[in-house]
């Protein structure tokens, strides 16, 4: 009888639930979207039984921690890497536990970056052949593809891992990003860092020092430059026709165009030959490229004298008389000859419109001999002279169109001897001039002054001369032309002159020239003295 009562007592003990582990089947924990996912994607794990789960609660057991859910799924949002792991899980109800599952490893991964690469550089030049390539790296990860965007657009604009743009042009120009995602799957990379592909057409710059216009005689070289830009260049040099109606041009290679290797073309002493029109290209063998026609440069070169032993007997005369002007303001331009000024035009090169007469175009208007410029723009910038009908010239003069501060600097060259004087005009101020430095050939000469006046001008003054303002800014760089004192005598008539009056002839002779002057009025007196004597 005591036994069966201690059997009973250990029968009841065993049925009371205190955590008692029943025979139910192991739970299972499955992962979605899989096993291994990218920082900030979210995962859902599942505890799985092999019957209706209706009653039960989930332990779950990460490392040394756990968590209780009434449902059977755990969802984590915007993963980190520190939620990486071994999971296990188990069911239970009340007093009643499944075995705890096999444990299934969460690996969480860094979400790589895409990387955008151009080859073979963000900055290229039209005509060139260039490379966009999107690269993602990532464990786990065999196979990707990829979405490329520009210019913020929402839609795709390649999915291709490279992109080659053969040719490139302007319209390819952009800023570019793309990214990764695995090919069949749900994870994806993030967006690359934004790059911007320039596209530009690379011209090769052309400069004429010291100046454009010259005397015969005279050194000048044509500089041809890839500015910014470090490559084994090869020069070629051209003079250049324009149609009169300005739709076509003709090039036409210079024959000693080797002259031109680094970049300089000298000519040592300039003839009328060289006047005209010069354009310059550049070329590079590795990578192969030649730039297009750079922009153009006018040479004026001017006899020492005319034909007839005289200079030329028309001057351009500019109102205001100077050769750097402001912008919006009107300009004169006048030719000014003794015999007749009827029969000189004003005609003009300028970079922006090639050659121009005043009187069939738009930019003034031609009144005799007279050219007005209503309202000057930067574009005006270019050389002025007058020509004739049978095709004299003038000397030529280089007027500037700038905003703000301009240099009021002589419009013909000056004889040694004369008195220079410069001044620093600023557009908006009420004063005269601005106080100023001033400068020559780079150097500063002077500074903080209203004028510079330098009273007898040699030719070691000859250069080119600047102003500049701390707060308003700098003008332009004007050439000062210094030239000798002649010795002999200049006519100033030209051989359809040749029957004029010797009265004529005389007088203008002794206008120029006072020591024949001196000469004829002591021999007036000695005739005079040698007739009271006779009397």
């Amino acid at each position: 009888m005591e036994l069966s009562q201690l059997t009973l007592v250990l029968l009841l003990i065993s049925n009371i639930n205190f955590g008692h582990t029943e025979d139910f089947s192991k739970p299972t924990v499955t992962v979605e979207p899989q096993s291994s996912v990218f920082t900030g994607d979210s995962v859902t794990l599942r505890c799985e039984l092999g019957q209706t789960l209706v009653g039960w609660e989930f332990l779950w057991i990460k490392d040394t921690r756990s968590e209780l859910t009434e449902a059977s799924t755990k969802k984590i949002d915007s993963v980190k890497v520190s939620d990486g792991g071994e999971y296990r899980c188990r069911a239970r109800r009340v007093g009643q536990y499944t075995n705890y599952s096999e444990p299934v490893t969460v690996t969480i991964y860094e979400r790589p970056k895409a990387k955008l690469t151009i080859e073979p550089a963000q900055h290229v030049f039209r005509r060139e052949t260039v490379t966009l390539r999107c690269d993602t790296y990532s464990e786990g990860i065999t196979s990707w593809q990829y979405s490329w965007y520009k210019n913020g657009s929402v839609s795709v604009f390649s999915e291709l891992q490279e992109h080659t743009f053969s040719p490139v042009t302007e319209s390819d120009a952009g800023q570019y990003f793309c990214y990764g995602a695995e090919r069949g799957g749900s994870r994806r990379s993030q967006y690359s860092d934004a790059v911007t592909l320039t596209v530009s057409e690379l011209r090769a710059v052309l400069s004429v020092s010291p100046q454009k216009w010259l005397t015969e005689g005279d050194p000048v070289t044509l500089i041809c430059e890839v500015n910014n830009f470090s490559a084994d260049w090869t020069f070629t040099w051209y003079t250049v026709t324009i149609s009169s109606d300005y739709s076509s041009h003709n090039y036409q290679m210079l024959s000693d165009s080797s002259r031109g290797a680094g970049g300089n073309y000298t000519v040592s002493s300039a003839a009328l030959k060289h006047t005209g029109v010069y354009v310059c290209r550049a070329e590079r063998i590795k990578p192969a490229y030649y730039t297009t026609y750079s922009n153009t440069q006018p040479v004026w070169v001017t006899a020492v004298t005319s034909s007839s032993g005289c200079s030329p007997r028309v001057s351009l005369i500019i109102s205001p008389s100077r050769t750097q002007h402001f912008t919006s303001v009107s300009l004169s331009l006048s030719c000014e000859d003794q015999s007749n000024s009827e029969r000189w035009r004003v005609r003009r090169y300028t970079e922006s419109w090639g050659l121009q007469d005043c009187s069939s175009s738009v930019w003034g208007s031609q009144s005799g001999s007279t050219c007005t410029i209503r309202s000057t723009i930067t574009s005006d910038t270019g050389l002025y002279w007058c020509q004739s009908e049978s095709g004299e010239n003038s000397h030529p003069v280089n007027i500037t169109v700038h905003f703000f501060v301009i240099l009021e600097s002589p419009v013909h060259p000056l004889t040694e001897g004369d008195t220079l004087t410069l001044r620093c005009l600023y557009q908006h101020s009420t004063l005269q001039n601005l106080r100023a430095d001033f400068y020559k050939d780079g150097s500063l000469i002077q500074n903080q002054t209203t004028e510079m006046i330098i009273s007898t001008v040699s030719k070691s003054h000859e250069g080119f001369y600047y102003c500049k303002h701390s707060e308003r800014g700098e003008s332009p760089k004007s050439w000062i032309s210094v030239r000798g004192v002649s010795n002999e005598c200049c006519c100033i008539l030209s051989p359809s002159e040749s029957q004029i009056s010797v009265l004529h002839t005389l007088s203008s002779v002794l206008a120029v020239c006072p020591y024949l002057l001196v000469t004829v009025v002591l021999i007036f007196k000695c005739y005079r003295m040698r007739g009271e004597t006779s009397d």
